[in-house]
């Protein structure tokens, strides 16, 4: 089994463990004990490690923090096949996730495609939720609702992972050197994304099969149909407490997709945060986390103001 992860770049209170749940077998970072969970979805080219530094942060607010790696990814089970990766699958393996974990309050955290998951999971009503924390993917009839020119020329990725076999050939030149620097490329503060942060993910691609799969989330969505099926259920509205924090210098995603977000969630909180990037939890994970910890605890929501957070890049 590949180590994906040395100790000493996660804190020592995150313990891995496997969960088997929907026929397959999940590796889950874990920290802190309890009877509510807080459960973290990771985006693509991600992997559980994208959450090291909310994991202890909830743990000390009373949470089982869980941050699995998705199908596909790390060293979770990797179904083959397109169809595998259908939504419906994706929202059956955070389902029985949640009740793997025994615990009878839920909050979803998600960020990118772990965000896609997040919106229909919580919209479907597939388990009760306290709290939905979503970071950078807008709501589905948001995104439709923006998706012109100026979001087409950011979303030419999708359409390119359409193609059977290129993406993964071409993400896979130089050992996957390429996934390995996507961060740091397309991040605000690049000291966030050090060589060692960058080999991790490099790590996670490189793994027999695993580009295939991560791709393969991308076509199933459009190429086999999960958006249409969704879409075709219709977007009633969501009445769980949410939350939506969204790094303004997003390369794949424009902030006016997040518009008009109110008309989907009935209880939202939005904050913006201006000179951050789309890997927003990673970059800003001290900003994020304590907007994250007013939320769940009931204080009011702060405000990103750079002069007194952060000092200009």
């Amino acid at each position: 089994m590949a180590e994906i992860v040395s100790a000493e770049l996660k804190d020592p209170r995150i313990r891995t463990e496997f969960v088997d749940a929907n026929g397959l077998r999940f590796e889950v970072d874990k920290c802190g004990e309890g009877d509510k969970l807080a459960l973290c979805l990771h985006g693509f080219p991600e992997h559980s490690f994208s959450w090291r530094y909310q994991l202890p942060m909830l743990a000390d607010l009373g949470y089982q923090a869980w941050a699995p790696n998705l199908r596909g990814y790390g060293n979770t089970s990797r179904p083959e096949g397109v169809a595998a990766y259908a939504i419906e699958y994706l929202m059956e393996d955070v389902a029985q996730l949640i009740d793997a974990s025994g615990c009878s309050e839920v909050t979803l955290l998600a960020h990118d495609w772990g965000a896609v998951i997040a919106w229909y999971f919580a919209m479907r009503k597939v388990r009760p939720l306290k709290h939905l924390i979503i970071c950078n993917v807008p709501h589905p009839q948001g995104m439709s609702n923006e998706l012109g020119w100026a979001q087409l020329k950011k979303s030419w990725y999708v359409f390119f992972f359409q193609v059977p076999g290129l993406p993964e050939k071409l993400f896979s030149r130089g050992e996957g050197k390429g996934i390995g620097d996507v961060m740091r490329n397309s991040a605000v503060d690049k000291s966030r994304f050090p060589d060692e942060v960058g080999e991790v993910y490099r790590r996670n691609a490189i793994q027999p099969g695993a580009m295939q799969a991560m791709v393969n989330y991308y076509r199933a969505l459009v190429r086999g149909g999960g958006a249409k099926r969704q879409k075709d259920l219709g977007f009633p509205v969501i009445d769980t407490p949410t939350l939506m924090v969204w790094g303004e210098d997003d390369v794949a995603l424009t902030k006016e997709t997040t518009y008009g977000t109110e008309d989907y969630v009935s209880d939202l909180t939005i904050r913006y945060l201006p000179r951050v990037s789309h890997w927003v939890q990673q970059e800003q994970p001290e900003v994020v986390n304590a907007m994250i910890e007013a939320f769940l605890t009931g204080e009011p929501v702060p405000e990103l103001r750079w002069e007194a957070k952060l000092e200009s890049p």
